[in-house]
């Protein structure tokens, strides 16, 4: 998926500065044909993460330079955020998700949230 392979890129240069939509299209390897990708189509899935809320942006030149608004583990809860909020049935929503917990994610969710390990749970 080209949008991951560009989210790993500003991910990975993300201590260091944001990218502009050239320094993205370097980092990308080549196609199975051996050929870049085609500028316009980097500056399309740069704007489309942009507007999906997963990148900033600033103006460098003529161009826009993009870093992510999170780290990797930040980008996945973003994606649970905007998941849930797509059900109108919040409860159920997070129900069924505990439910499918293994005791481990359960044990280690209730410590996030501060309350007792499950009897019998934990070390």
């Amino acid at each position: 998926m080209l949008e991951a392979e560009v989210l790993a890129q500003l991910q990975q240069a993300a201590e260091v500065c944001p990218l502009t939509p050239a320094q993205v299209r370097e980092r990308l390897p080549a196609g199975s044909d051996g050929e870049e990708l085609a500028y316009s189509t980097v500056v399309t899935v740069l704007s489309r993460l942009y507007e999906k809320g997963l990148l900033a942006r600033v103006r460098q030149g003529r161009a826009y330079a993009y870093t992510p608004v999170a780290d990797r583990h930040g980008l996945t809860a973003r994606r649970m955020h905007r998941m849930m909020d797509a059900d109108p049935d919040r409860e159920a929503v997070l129900s069924r998700f505990v439910d499918d917990l293994s005791a481990r994610d359960e044990d280690l969710l209730r410590r996030l949230l501060g309350g007792p390990e499950a009897p019998g749970e934990g070390g």
